[in-house]
Formats: C-alpha cells, structure tokens, sequence
C-alpha cells in the first residue's frame, strides 16, 4: 500500500471510528481522537472548541435526542479530510434550547467534513438543514412554496 493509500485508509478508520463512539455515546474515547477537540457546526454557526465544549455539546444533544444516532451513507476522501454523508436521526424526548418537547422523531441526511492535519484529526465540521429537522419535529411549519 502506498503512502497515500495508507493515510486515506488511516484518515477514514479515524472518522469512522468517531462516528460509532458518538453512536455509542462513548464521549471520552471519541474526544481521545482528537488531539484538541474542534467541533463546528454550520447551521448554526457554533464553534465548541476544546474537550469541555464539545464533551458538553455531546451530553446536551443526548439528553434531549437520547436514541440519536448517525448512518454512514457514504466517505469520500480530499486532500486534507474525509468528506462523510449520512442520515441522523432521533427523538425528541428532552429540551435543547428551552423548546416544548414534541416525543417526535426526526431524519435527516447530513454531511461532516473531518479536517486532518497529516494523520491528526483537527477538527469535525458539520452541515446540516436545520428547518427540516424543526419541521419534522412539529417545532416550524414548512413553507409551501419558496
């Protein structure tokens, strides 16, 4: 295997190993691939930097959505991340941001790019549609037309 092969095929265990930690929300072993923990989200445009960020925004998701979990659909592979598509879904059983909890479930396709600096994971970036997710969840109306 050449060296780029090998770092790609490195680079993709690192992520998908991530990803099932978080499924089995086994926060301290999914921060442990990382050397400094860097989350962001894009929707959002939040930032959670560092293990207590990200260990917080991990426990505060799960609480409210505690049968969250992602589906990989696909990975693709850049120069400096791995590009990964999947579905998350959950239930609405607890308060994120101080909403009525709904006992909904929602599904979504999403995407995270997970940066790498040579074999080092540095950061997860995540794209998301967040209205399709309120909407599901009975939060927002979706708009008939646009």
């Amino acid at each position: 295997m050449t060296e780029s092969k090998a770092l790609r095929a490195l680079r993709e265990a690192i992520v998908l190993e991530l990803m099932e930690y978080q499924n089995e929300y086994d926060f301290d072993a999914g921060l442990n691939t990382f050397t400094h923990p860097r989350f962001e989200i894009m929707a959002t445009g939040q930032v959670l930097d560092g293990v207590d960020a990200v260990r917080d925004y991990w426990t505060r998701t799960r609480a409210a959505f505690p049968d969250q979990k992602s589906k990989v659909i696909e990975v693709y592979h850049a120069d400096d991340a791995v590009i990964v598509e999947f579905e998350l879904q959950g239930t609405h059983l607890g308060s994120l941001t101080g909403e009525p909890v709904t006992g909904k479930t929602f599904k979504v396709r999403m995407s995270g790019i997970f940066l790498f600096d040579k074999d080092v994971l540095v950061c997860e970036r995540v794209y998301g549609d967040s209205a399709t997710v309120l909407h599901q969840l009975g939060l927002i109306e979706a708009p008939q037309e646009y």
